[in-house]
């Protein structure tokens, strides 16, 4: 059934989320800090029985100079004489890097590939095990990431997971045969909404690729969701009644409606209208007030699957169309 408002309602809907006054110093300071903290990205060519890629495990410093993990996949034969164009991908929740051999679609299609580990998670999806630690404790918090230090924007545990992802680019930009003016993002669910976050917070992004995302109009998406991960702030808050108004103020700083207002890059996105996870008027609460040029994929039969292979599809024809120029 379908979750939210009709379809030509959600095409005009506007999110009520304001910008916090010091939002993009925020952002610009937590940024900063972390690339003077960084130390130069290591890359770690793998053997494996794949002819047509080359895998190397990556470590590079994201929040606070602090080691992430990731995959690097690229042709073989990448020739810095002609440097190639890159995809940046993020991971859906609870999801880790897991396998290289699950990662091939983009270096297949002749781009160098760079997956993103997301710190602290990688132990709620079989095979995709993460690699990352996030060495960060916090109050009390509900199981999962969503409460991890969310009373305040400087503990909150997507600080640093958006800065890691901001950070990524800035590993596969370094690398000798890549174009950095050539760069692509894209993710699904919290993949989508890192996508997002990397498309407001650079003006370097070539194209930003956002399925199903995650992360917009978030206080009001806890009051009208069950579903996690949603609903874990709301079972939070159930029990540590006095924090609402901290985790109210906290939030607007990790939004996809304020990232979303200050992007410029192209974006695609999709939203699927039977979707309880992410419902679909979180979705066109960022998509509506994205300042960039920007498309929208209804899927009006699906839940928080989207398109799947389709969407995927469709990433490799817009980067095929927006990077290789």
């Amino acid at each position: 059934m379908f979750t939210d408002m009709p379809e030509a309602a959600l095409r005009t809907f506007r999110s009520a989320v304001v910008a916090p006054a010091d939002f993009d110093e925020f952002w610009s300071e937590t940024i900063a800090a972390s690339r003077q903290a960084a130390q130069p990205a290591v890359f770690t060519a793998l053997a494996t029985p794949l002819s047509s890629v080359d895998v190397h495990d990556v470590q590079f410093s994201g929040f606070g100079g602090e080691p992430v993990r990731g995959w690097l996949i690229v042709p073989v034969g990448a020739d810095p004489a002609h440097p190639m164009p890159a995809v940046v991908e993020y991971l859906g929740y609870g999801g880790g890097r897991g396998n290289p051999i699950a990662h091939l679609a983009y270096a297949s299609a002749g781009f160098a590939h760079l997956v993103m580990d997301s710190r602290g998670q990688g132990s709620g999806r079989l095979q995709a095990a993460g690699a990352t630690a996030d060495p960060h404790g916090s109050p009390p918090a509900f199981p999962g990431v969503m409460t991890k230090g969310i009373g305040h924007r400087d503990s909150y545990y997507f600080r640093r997971l958006i800065t890691d992802a901001v950070l990524a680019v800035d590993a596969v930009a370094q690398l000798p045969f890549v174009d950095a003016t050539r760069i692509g993002v894209v993710g699904g669910s919290q993949g989508g909404a890192l996508s997002l976050a990397v498309a407001g917070l650079r003006d370097d992004i070539a194209a930003a690729v956002a399925f199903v995302p995650f992360l917009s109009d978030i206080v009001r998406a806890t009051t009208i969701t069950n579903e996690n991960p949603y609903a874990e702030i709301a079972n939070y808050l159930a029990t540590q009644r006095d924090q609402v108004d901290a985790v109210t103020q906290t939030l607007p700083y990790f939004d996809g409606v304020n990232f979303a207002r200050r992007a410029s890059a192209p974006a695609w996105y999709s939203v699927a209208l039977m979707d309880a996870i992410c419902p679909p008027s979180t979705v066109f609460a960022s998509y509506n007030d994205y300042a960039g040029p920007k498309h929208i994929q209804v899927w009006p039969y699906n839940g928080h699957e989207g398109g799947a292979i389709e969407d995927r599809a469709q990433a490799l024809e817009i980067f095929a169309e927006v990077l290789r120029g």
